[in-house]
């Protein structure tokens, strides 16, 4: 396994895969790596003969009171969990390497950026469009795997990729979670062993709403009383919204719309979604 920190040192590396007549898969990371990161390594050895894995925690993502100088950040843990798990190269570049000095440019994708995430963080997708597209360009991959625990980020790195007619296949992979349930998250290292029992109510309401719309409740209905659920568990609610998997609009017909989820265990915020029952 190699280890890059310079755009052209993996584009060569990758140039020389290419050149071997093998498809190059890419799988951004902000690191500080878990079964989920692992999950879309494997998926990308399944469709592709090289797998290059970014780890970049991106500034231009986080907002001026958020947590970008504590993120967790262990490289050495990383990379042996990227060579046993087969990586081939993982590029881990510097900040400066990415946001050279005068760096002015930035992507914006309209209308899935406004709900959820993107209201309660504002230009937080511009940031990560940037730097998703900016590994794009540097690593050229053929195709490049994100989790679906993250599904508005990944719905808008798709519209993002046929908007501007990248060549590069996007694929979500699905969340891996603990065996209790709790989504798998880097952030979940904040959580002290109060705050991690209170954060398993995600997962749990996602179930108890999916059972509602089973049952034919309505959209208003269950996301008050996951709201309630939460709040009962001591999660502070950033928002409770189902809309329509495909615009992330609102919709009043729950059965097979996305459930998703935001809420803050003590300090850290934790997301989490579902597709209900059809």
């Amino acid at each position: 396994m190699e280890i890059c920190s310079s755009i052209n040192g993996v584009r060569e590396l990758a140039q020389k895969a290419r050149a071997g007549a093998k498809r190059i898969a890419l799988v951004p990371t902000m690191g500080f790596l878990h079964e989920g990161h692992i999950s879309l390594v494997k998926g990308a050895q399944k469709s592709c003969g090289f797998v290059a894995l970014s780890i970049f925690v991106n500034p231009t993502q986080f907002g001026p009171s958020e947590d970008f100088s504590r993120y967790p950040r262990d490289f050495e843990r990383d990379a042996r969990l990227c060579r046993e798990a087969g990586v081939d190269v993982i590029f881990a570049p510097e900040a400066k390497e990415i946001y050279p000095e005068g760096f002015s440019t930035s992507v914006h994708v309209e209308g899935l950026t406004a709900p959820l995430c993107g209201a309660s963080r504002p230009g937080h997708f511009d940031g990560v469009c940037t730097v998703v597209l900016k590994l794009l360009n540097i690593v050229s991959p053929d195709e490049a795997f994100f989790g679906e625990k993250d599904f508005q980020q990944l719905a808008v790195i798709k519209r993002m990729a046929k908007d501007l007619n990248l060549a590069c296949e996007i694929t979500g992979m699905p969340i891996v979670r603990e065996p209790d349930g709790l989504a798998m998250s880097s952030r979940n290292a904040y959580l002290s062993p109060g705050e991690r029992e209170n954060a398993l109510s995600l997962s749990r309401s996602l179930l108890l709403a999916d059972e509602m719309a089973a049952k034919g409740a309505g959209t208003g209905e269950i996301e008050a009383s996951t709201a309630s659920y939460l709040a009962e568990n001591s999660i502070r609610v950033d928002y409770v919204s189902i809309l329509d998997p495909a615009t992330l609009q609102q919709t009043n017909s729950p059965r097979g719309a996305l459930m998703a989820l935001a809420g803050f265990a003590g300090k850290t915020r934790l997301i989490d979604n579902r597709i209900l029952t059809r």
